[in-house]
């Protein structure tokens, strides 16, 4: 097993920023702070793998592992919370500067769909359930910030929320790829499949929201 501190002296010449495992093999805990700021503060960032990179660092964690690294469990859950907040504070600055133009000027389908369904958490349920809520929603998370800020949502109650919901879902994954991987010896022997479970999982809303958006316009063309 490879010992990895707070951030690599040289990383790969090759990194698959889709794969957890390769982005924690070449920059350790602080791939994890920049990351999750990208994919919670930069429109561009929707892409990344934040909820199974999260999973991953906590199973890496647990000591006398097999995995490909080892990470220190108090520098992961300090770059997991800082890339979380920093990214979504930033988002919403953006967003406050920017306005829906960001939004506009992206060709991305699922940004757009994102954006819709980010705008329709926060009617629904309003400010402060919905920017908690959106930290478990893959791409949703990434635009409700920016949207956030475009929509006026009060400062410091974005502020409030997004440090409540951010701290929840860092501390949520972290912990519970560290707890699975305490419990079950040689749990890192499954690490692709786990980390495929994790994805597929935090995916499921999002294909729920689309199926549920395809049964409502099939119902409104039906009713015409």
């Amino acid at each position: 097993m490879t010992v990895v501190p707070l951030f690599a002296a040289t990383a790969p010449q090759a990194v698959n920023v889709l794969d957890a495992g390769s982005l924690l093999s070449a920059f350790g805990a602080l791939g994890v702070a920049v990351v999750l700021f990208a994919e919670t503060g930069l429109l561009v960032g929707f892409f990344l793998p934040g909820d199974s990179l999260l999973f991953t660092a906590g199973l890496l964690c647990v000591p006398g592992g097999n995995g490909p690294v080892s990470l220190s469990l108090p520098e992961v859950l300090i770059c997991s919370v800082a890339g979380a907040l920093v990214g979504a504070q930033t988002g919403y600055w953006i967003g406050r500067r920017g306005g829906r133009a960001l939004l506009t000027r992206s060709k991305s389908r699922k940004l757009h769909e994102g954006a819709a369904r980010a705008e329709e958490l926060l009617a629904k349920y309003g400010h402060a359930k919905a920017i908690v809520l959106a930290r478990f929603v893959p791409i949703v998370r990434t635009v409700l910030n920016p949207l956030a800020g475009a929509l006026g949502v009060p400062a410091r109650v974005f502020a409030l929320w997004q440090i409540a919901g951010g701290l929840v879902w860092t501390c949520a994954l972290v912990l519970g790829g560290y707890a699975l991987g305490s419990s079950v010896p040689n749990i890192d022997r499954y690490l692709l499949p786990l980390v495929a479970l994790v994805a597929a999982v935090s995916l499921t809303p999002v294909a729920l929201e689309i199926l549920r958006a395809r049964r409502a316009r099939g119902a409104t063309e039906e009713s015409r």
